[in-house]
């Protein structure tokens, strides 16, 4: 007697992984460039705000996670991020004005290549990690980096609605943890990894490379 594979349990094909995760990066970093510019006020830095672009890769990571492995997980988000910035810097260079500089895209760009494989593993390690140190740091860190970004709206941007929304955000995404010790290790763990977040990647990098 045989057995079939559920197609959802079935590997995906590694070749296929980077294609598609670069193209669903390039619709959304259009998408994110249009965002910005029907959302009123000051709500239009959030369509292209760090944490809601590494919810792409996060996305990528935890979609694939039961089909491929972690690295090739981490190969996604860095596709889905690098496909973000071309898409949105692509967009205003031919859609719009013009993008202007090279430095901001290239700075983002070398971001994603960063945050792209780490929020990617991240995803899989929530969606699939054998350990609760797994699943809670990759959680974790996706509510980190809204706290991240709602400390540089309210301490740099001052900006309270914006700051407020990504401060709920960070205590809902620990609500997707498997049980109520996990979501409570979650949120304890997001706090320092929000503020470690916040005064090396925003201040220190961030604010040292775009000023």
């Amino acid at each position: 007697m045989t057995t079939s594979v559920s197609p959802a349990r079935r590997a995906a094909p590694a070749y296929a992984v980077p294609p598609a995760a670069l193209l669903a990066g390039l619709l959304l970093g259009v998408l994110t460039n249009l965002a910005q510019g029907l959302l009123p006020g000051n709500w239009n830095q959030i369509a292209n705000s760090g944490a809601i672009w590494s919810v792409a890769a996060f996305a990528a990571g935890a979609v694939l996670a039961r089909r491929v492995s972690v690295p090739l997980a981490a190969v996604a988000g860095l596709c889905a991020e690098v496909g973000l910035v071309a898409g949105y810097y692509g967009y205003a260079e031919f859609g719009r004005d013009g993008m202007g500089s090279l430095a901001a895209p290239l700075v983002w760009l070398a971001m994603a290549l960063v945050a792209g494989p780490l929020f990617g593993a991240a995803g899989a390690w929530w969606r699939r990690g054998t350990t609760v140190v797994r699943r809670v740091t990759g959680l974790a860190a996706m509510a980190g980096v809204f706290g991240m970004e709602g400390a540089h709206y309210a301490l740099v941007l001052h900006y309270a609605p914006q700051a407020w929304g990504c401060f709920l955000a960070l205590l809902l995404v620990p609500l997707a943890a498997r049980s109520h010790r996990e979501r409570a290790l979650t949120l304890a763990a997001s706090v320092p990894l929000a503020a470690v977040a916040y005064l090396v990647v925003d201040q220190a990098v961030l604010g040292t490379l775009l000023g």
